[in-house]
């Protein structure tokens, strides 16, 4: 299995390069356990999902205590037919079997309510996709139900769904998004945004 996200950070300061710098370094203590990356577009993680977005979080909260708007968006995918087996992303959250969808719904709610909390409120939209099987949009339903319930949904747009709450709750949702729906095997994918201070709530 390889499970990573590509990620950029837009921070809407006229100091952004100390924003980003200091969110980068945030992942530091990820870094036995994740490959990291960075270039000059994105910054690439790689490693099982529970690492992963736990340093997204993390990253984004770091930014966000600046103060400033700021942004964050990723793609992040599991399972992709086109990259190798990695042993750096061996998951526990993905060999532990295919349960039945409702038991995965309630697993899911009840991990999202497990979530710390950051302190800093968000705002995210995603989107998952779940390929190669005849049963995607089931599965793609099943995860709606759960974000319904999870205390982070505020609605559903074109082609999107819509979270807000605490940075931490919201991550925890999406982490359980990308675990817990299609088959541990499938190719599953995220297009994620995630916002905080925008001036749009003043």
């Amino acid at each position: 299995m390889f499970s990573g996200a590509q990620v950029s950070l837009y921070p809407m300061s006229d100091s952004f390069v100390g924003v980003i710098t200091n969110a980068v370094g945030a992942l530091d203590r990820h870094r036995d356990s994740l490959r990291i990356e960075t270039d000059d577009v994105s910054t690439l993680l790689v490693g099982p999902p529970e690492t992963l977005f736990t340093a997204m979080q993390e990253m984004f909260v770091a930014a966000a205590a600046s103060g400033a708007h700021c942004v964050l968006s990723a793609a992040i995918s599991r399972g992709c037919p086109g990259e190798p087996d990695d042993p750096i992303c061996v998951s526990a959250a993905l060999t532990s079997g295919f349960s039945p969808l409702d038991e995965r719904k309630a697993a899911a709610i009840e991990a999202v309510r497990q979530s710390a909390d950051t302190r800093q409120p968000a705002v995210a939209q995603f989107s998952l996709y779940v390929m190669g099987t005849d049963d995607h949009m089931d599965e793609i339903y099943g995860c709606i139900d759960f974000l319904k319930q999870s205390g982070v949904f505020t609605g559903s747009k074109h082609f999107c769904t819509k979270l807000g709450g605490d940075a931490g709750a919201i991550f925890g949702a999406l982490r359980e998004a990308f675990c817990r729906f299609g088959h541990p095997d499938a190719h599953i994918t995220l297009d994620v945004t995630v916002s905080a201070n925008s001036p749009s709530l003043a």
